[in-house]
C-alpha cells in the first residue's frame, strides 16, 4: 500500500483461490506479521515498475529507508489498515533464502502482489473510493491477477461495479495506463506533479 504521501497511489502490473500458472494463488488480508514481505514485494515491485520512469537514486534511497518502512507498514497494520495480498505457497526455493518474498514468518507463502482501496485521501475528490495501490510481480504480468486484486480491492472497499472510483497514475507508465483503461478508467486532465514524476489521475465513472 502507498502511504503517507507515497506516490504514485496505484501501479499495475477476483475470486479467492484463483490459479496462476502452476501454483494455487490465494487473496487475502494482510497482518501485522507479512510487514517485512509486503514491503520487499513493494521495493521489488517499484524496481519492475518505474525503472527507467523514475530517478534511479530515489528507487536505491527506498532500499536505504527499508527497516523504517517495515516498521512504518506493520503499524499500519496494527492500526487496521486493509491491504489484499496475492499470496502463493512455496516460497522458499530450497536455497535457504529467507529474503523479503517469504511472509508471514515461516509459512513458506510467496508475496506476489498487492492492492488497497478505500476512502479518498485528497482533499477535493472526484469519487468517494481511491484505488490506492495495486502491484504485481514483472513475473505475473498478463497472467491475470492485476484484475483479480482490482477486483478484490473495490469489493473489500465495499465498492460495486456502479461506483465510481478513482486513481493516480505515474506518467509515462503506458502499461498501467492500458490496464486501467481496459477496466473502464479513463484520464480526466488532473496532475499532481511531484519531483520524482508527473501523476495522472484518472477515474472510473458509473
Amino acid at each position: 500500500m502507498t502511504s503517507g504521501g507515497d506516490r504514485p497511489r496505484a501501479g499495475a502490473g477476483g475470486a479467492y483461490g484463483d490459479r496462476v500458472g502452476s501454483a494455487e494463488t490465494v487473496i487475502r488480508a494482510a497482518v501485522p506479521a507479512d510487514a517485512e514481505a509486503w514491503t520487499d514485494l513493494h521495493l521489488d515491485a517499484w524496481d519492475d515498475a518505474y525503472t527507467g520512469l523514475m530517478p534511479e537514486a530515489f528507487l536505491r534511497q527506498r532500499r536505504v529507508e527499508r527497516a523504517e518502512s517495515v516498521v512504518r507498514r506493520r503499524e499500519l497494520l496494527e492500526g487496521g489498515a486493509r491491504v489484499l495480498l496475492a499470496v502463493e505457497p512455496g516460497g522458499h526455493d530450497g536455497a535457504g533464502d529467507p529474503g523479503g518474498a517469504d511472509g508471514p514468518g515461516d509459512s513458506g507463502e510467496k508475496l506476489i502482489g498487492f492492492a488497497s482501496a478505500g476512502p479518498a485521501r485528497d482533499v477535493d475528490p472526484p469519487a468517494a473510493v481511491e484505488l490506492t495501490a495495486l502491484y504485481v510481480r514483472a513475473e505475473r504480468w498478463g497472467t491475470g491477477l492485476g484484475h483479480r486484486l482490482l477486483a478484490a480491492a473495490l469489493a473489500d472497499a465495499g465498492c460495486t461495479a456502479a461506483d465510481p472510483v478513482y486513481l493516480w497514475v505515474l506518467e509515462g507508465n503506458e502499461r498501467a495506463i492500458g490496464f486501467y483503461r481496459r477496466h473502464g478508467f479513463e484520464l480526466d486532465g488532473a496532475v499532481d506533479p511531484t519531483p520524482v514524476g508527473r501523476h495522472l489521475r484518472m477515474q472510473r465513472r458509473p
